[in-house]
């Protein structure tokens, strides 16, 4: 018999809205029959909670507090048994379903609803010096695997923050310290273990569900919950790394020497530069506070380690405040950007761009501080490389072609929503002269975000992300996400094709 719901709206928030890939839609809770909460507890090892539940809200939180869910339902998961629980609970309540690691890539959960899948239980790594690969449990983070292989003389192509979760980072691309050098994090993806819509467990490779493996890596959740990835590691022990720090004064100078001179390192150089406006407290430098400081992080991964002292030298020539290039051993790899581990509540937009100029330079720093209050943060991370290039598996990570990735972030207890939305929008607008229109899904946290989905891929690619939706998750239950909705059934990849539910 089917399960008794009782779809009356919570009345604690009724006029709540959400955005999802089909524009505004109003998203209400749903009160479950305590009864069948209770059942499902005892199918699931993990907590299983509900708002009026005592550890409800530490269960649900995540790194990014300016958008929050409040499911309905929010299950600790242990394990896959858990895991699958949870998803045929949630498809025979109708619910749908979000997943969260670290909680980092919220765009498309802010809300009230469905079920909340927490993964950070599942954590293990496994290293293969056979195979030079790692399998890694959905809520392992990269610390963990960055000190697991770094024994063995290898590394995980990891980003700037080690305390990001790997799977939910990896499947949506995944940006590397080590990119230029050795491509996407999703380029290095060899299975995938998930389970689909209908509670099903797949291991998932090139040979046995083609078409899916292709689609998770880039899709991330919208085909199902990951339960465990295995990835490959690349020969890295060391690096030349850190950051040269520029007074703002010196913004314009920094920028287009910065600019010229990625036009001239190697693919074993990767690096940003990043404008803050530093916020007027005590917990920073006297010299920083109120003021904008310019930083260029460097991550120099080649196989001899020598050049990179001349490398940075046009750099160095500008007379750094601050300089902490250094060798440094690879589990050191988060010091470069030093991205704080705390969570905050942030609003952030991203673009892609092409090559840039001296006058796309001021067009930026004219929109930024001191010239205007927000935003807070803006940076430019070099692309090209490998990442330019397709990986030796084809997957659905688009936009490859893009020289920079741009991104503008601004902390809303400094500044209000209602100021921070409009200035990003004039900064984004402003670089649409040398934008590929392009958005990188790791990047995508801003309001905007679940409407601007289709930008992270090519226009054939999404297509065929929306057809292989059709068949392994039709219904759209995973779709509190970067969403990418089902295909009409008649133009979806073939259901009898090796590999595929029916078959």
């Amino acid at each position: 018999m089917a399960a008794s719901v009782d779809r009356t709206p919570v009345p604690d928030n009724p006029e709540e809205i959400i955005v999802s890939s089909s524009g505004p839609q109003r998203f209400q809770s749903t009160v479950i029959d305590p009864a069948e909460v209770k059942t499902l507890a005892k199918r699931v090892r993990g907590p299983v909670l509900t708002p009026e539940d005592e550890g409800y809200d530490i269960e649900r939180a995540g790194y990014q507090l300016a958008r929050q869910h409040r499911p309905d339902l929010v299950v600790g998961a242990t394990g896959t048994t858990d895991v699958r629980a949870a998803v045929e609970f949630a498809r025979s309540h109708a619910l749908p379903v979000a997943v969260q690691g670290t909680g980092h890539a919220s765009a498309g959960i802010a809300g009230e609803g469905g079920v909340l899948i927490n993964t950070t239980r599942m954590t293990g790594v496994r290293v293969s010096l056979e195979t030079n690969t790692a399998w890694v449990a959905a809520g392992t983070r990269w610390d963990e695997v960055i000190h697991e292989a770094a024994p063995a003389g290898l590394a995980p192509l990891s980003g700037s923050y080690p305390g990001l979760a790997v799977v939910s980072y990896t499947l949506a691309g995944g940006l590397s310290l080590l990119s230029r050098r050795y491509g996407y994090a999703a380029d290095h993806v060899r299975s995938i273990d998930v389970v689909t819509a209908d509670g099903q467990l797949r291991h998932v490779t090139e040979e046995s569900y083609p078409d899916l493996f292709w689609g998770l890596r880039g899709g991330r959740d919208n085909f199902g919950v990951v339960t465990g990835i295995e990835i490959g590691l690349v020969p890295i022990t060391m690096l030349y790394g850190g950051s040269l720090q520029f007074p703002g004064e010196l913004a314009a100078e920094v920028f287009d020497t910065y600019l010229r001179w990625t036009a001239t390192v190697p693919d074993e150089m990767s690096s940003s530069i990043m404008q803050m406006s530093y916020p007027d407290i005590a917990a920073f430098p006297e010299a920083l506070r109120g003021r904008q400081a310019v930083h260029v992080r460097i991550a120099y991964a080649a196989d001899v380690l020598d050049a990179a002292e001349n490398l940075v030298e046009p750099l160095r020539a500008l007379g750094p405040t601050s300089d902490t290039l250094r060798v440094l051993p690879y589990t050191e790899a988060g010091s470069i950007y030093a991205d704080p581990p705390f969570p905050g509540s942030i609003e952030a937009s991203t673009t892609l761009l092409g090559e840039l100029d001296t006058t796309a330079v001021r067009t930026i720093l004219a929109l930024a501080p001191p010239h205007a209050p927000v935003p807070h943060i803006f940076e430019l991370r070099h692309l090209g490389g490998r990442l330019a290039l397709p990986p030796a598996v084809a997957n659905a990570v688009g936009n490859r072609d893009a020289r920079y990735l741009f991104n503008v972030v601004s902390r809303l207890e400094r500044a209000d929503i209602t100021e921070i939305r409009p200035a990003h929008k004039r900064m984004l607008e402003a670089l649409v002269p040398w934008s590929t229109g392009g958005r990188l899904l790791n990047f995508m946290n801003g309001e905007d975000a679940a409407q601007e989905v289709r930008s992270a891929y090519e226009p054939e690619d999404y297509q065929r992300l929306t057809e292989i939706k059709a068949v392994y998750d039709p219904d759209n239950t995973f779709r509190l996400n970067h969403n990418i909705p089902p295909a009409n059934p008649t133009s979806a990849v073939n259901r009898n094709e090796e590999g595929s539910p029916a078959a």
